[in-house]
């Protein structure tokens, strides 16, 4: 059975995310750390994307969480505020769509710079006001497609089943 070990236990330094797509963003990180430690590696870069708003907060989901409405940086993420800042956005578009998805993003690389990339997604809606307290991040305002219940209210086992990490995996385990 491998072991697995996590850049950070290796002392490895994260490279700068300068991707402007999930895709992007996941090879720059399994390409350091495959060449960093001489090992495959595995990452994953994933957030939400919602219509209204072309997509954002996309790459930059986690940024939302770390700044303040006037881009000053918190002492430690808020994602009340960071889902807050989705809703005063799609109200300030004027847009009436709630559309959006949960992407993920898996690379694997080798050492020799051979790079696979999947993505996966979790369809869904955007609703306010936020809902549940199961998850974390953005749970409590996406509701999964087919469902009626967000992702902080539904049974965590159930979301990992329908999660867009999970249909990442399953097309990484696919093309392996």
């Amino acid at each position: 059975v491998p072991t697995l070990t996590t850049a950070g236990e290796l002392g490895f330094k994260a490279p700068e995310e300068t991707g402007t797509t999930f895709i992007e963003n996941a090879a720059i990180k399994a390409v350091a750390a495959a060449k960093a430690g001489g090992l495959p590696a595995l990452a994953d870069d994933s957030g939400l994307a919602v219509d209204a708003l072309d997509g954002a907060p996309g790459v930059y989901t986690a940024d939302w969480a770390e700044c303040d409405r006037d881009g000053n940086p918190l002492p430690e993420r808020d994602w009340e505020l960071a889902m807050t800042k989705v809703h005063e956005a799609m109200e300030a578009s004027g847009r009436i769509e709630n559309g959006a998805a949960f992407i993920c993003a898996l690379a694997l690389a080798w050492p020799d710079g051979h790079v696979e990339v999947v993505e996966g997604r979790c369809e869904g809606t955007i609703t306010w006001p936020m809902r549940g307290d199961k998850g974390f991040g953005y749970d409590p305002i996406f509701v999964p497609a087919d469902f009626d219940q967000t992702f902080a209210e539904i049974d965590p086992a159930q979301k990992q089943a329908i999660s867009h990490r999970a249909d990442a995996f399953k097309k990484l385990k696919a093309i392996c």
